[in-house]
């Protein structure tokens, strides 16, 4: 009985939130359902908060949804996985990985502006601006001594402000052929004609991303629903088509898209309230100029890569935006921009600031204690 009031009660919360995302997309912004949702469910979830009197109107979405809306995203990404990342990277490798690298030191130099106007320590600073998403950072924050609540809080309101920012930005670069085809047959873009053939490849798909997932997880991939789903999914896709002969086509209606758009952007909005600001005003304004200083500096490392690579604005934009692999690739596959190399770049930027950074961060906060405890030696002396 329990389980079902507390399901009934997360629908019912979905659902609400969705008004918001349906009214946006009534607009024709691409990525109308994800930030309406996100909005609507951030906005109740302030007030809810803010004015219950029982703890148990405290909550936030379970981990499931957002789990799959990961699973549906990674199916549809899987579906188009080719060669022309691998082609672009061996083409302009050297141009991506410098970019990459860049971002991650304007990330530090924004972490190192946080720290010298605000009262939060090195570490907590640093690791609230690296770029590696809310479900990595800040349980690698805690392991070197970090503040896991403030990490929490400056990733996630990175997290609101690219994905409030960003999509409303590159919509107006995107350009689609096939608007003028949902508007004259929108029944059949959502639901698209069903054969038999097209469901059970479906279903192998969803099988080949479920693998993906637990060995994802057993490597302890980023991200697994996602990252691990959709390399299951793209193994399974092109082993398929190369035994077929041609690309192997599943039945995959739009509202599944819209349902991963509002499962993500619900679950995300569901965990703000009021007191995960109390206290932090100063932290907060200089992390939001900070953040924005960051983001200005990324578009810049973007265009570069689209000038030299040829690869559209867009796509390199939602490529080195901050705002984490789920949050970039929603809105690259809503926008019909090249979302694979979008989630490579991301996978491989929260890949390398996983391996390289906390050794850095953890260093630079060793070096200042032993500075520190020179100066304090001296003074005694």
């Amino acid at each position: 009985m329990i389980r079902t009031k507390g399901f009934l009660r997360n629908v019912s919360f979905i659902l609400f939130s969705s008004i918001g995302g349906l009214l946006l997309s009534l607009t024709g912004l691409s990525i109308g359902w994800m930030l309406g949702t996100l909005v609507m469910a951030g906005a109740f979830s302030f007030w809810s908060h803010t004015n219950s009197t029982s703890s148990d109107d405290k909550y936030v979405l379970p981990r499931f949804w957002m789990n799959a809306g990961q699973f549906i995203l990674a199916i549809e990404l899987g579906q188009k996985i080719n060669l022309t990342v691998i082609d672009i990277f061996r083409d302009h490798w050297m141009s991506i990985m410098t970019m990459l690298l860049l971002s991650i030191v304007f990330s530090l130099l924004s972490g190192l502006v946080l720290w010298k106007f605000s009262h939060t320590d090195l570490l907590t600073s640093l690791f609230g601006t690296v770029p590696g998403g809310l479900s990595v950072i800040p349980g690698i924050a805690e392991e070197v001594g970090g503040n896991i609540g403030v990490v929490s809080i400056i990733q996630t309101m990175r997290v609101f402000l690219v994905v409030l920012v960003i999509p409303f930005l590159v919509s107006s670069f995107a350009v689609h052929s096939e608007k003028l085809e949902v508007s004259n047959n929108q029944s059949a873009f959502i639901f698209p004609s069903l054969e038999m053939d097209e469901m059970i490849w479906t279903a192998v798909l969803a099988l080949g991303a479920l693998a993906g997932y637990y060995i994802g997880k057993l490597l302890k991939f980023p991200a697994p629903w996602l990252v691990g789903g959709m390399l299951g999914a793209a193994s399974i896709q092109a082993a398929g088509s190369s035994f077929a002969g041609h690309n192997l086509t599943p039945w995959w209606p739009n509202i599944l898209i819209i349902a991963a758009q509002v499962f993500i952007a619900a679950s995300i909005g569901s965990k703000f309230h009021k007191k995960m600001f109390t206290g932090l005003g100063k932290t907060m304004a200089v992390a939001l100029f900070s953040t924005i200083g960051l983001i200005l500096s990324l578009f810049i490392c973007a265009f570069i890569v689209s000038k030299l690579t040829g690869i559209t604005f867009v796509t390199a934009v939602l490529a080195f935006a901050p705002g984490g692999i789920t949050e970039m690739a929603t809105t690259a596959a809503v926008l019909h921009e090249d979302s694979t190399f979008v989630v490579v770049v991301q996978v491989l930027r929260i890949v390398l600031v996983c391996i390289a950074v906390p050794p850095l961060i953890k260093l630079l906060h060793q070096r200042r204690l032993r500075n520190r405890a020179h100066s304090h030696a001296a003074r005694n002396i």
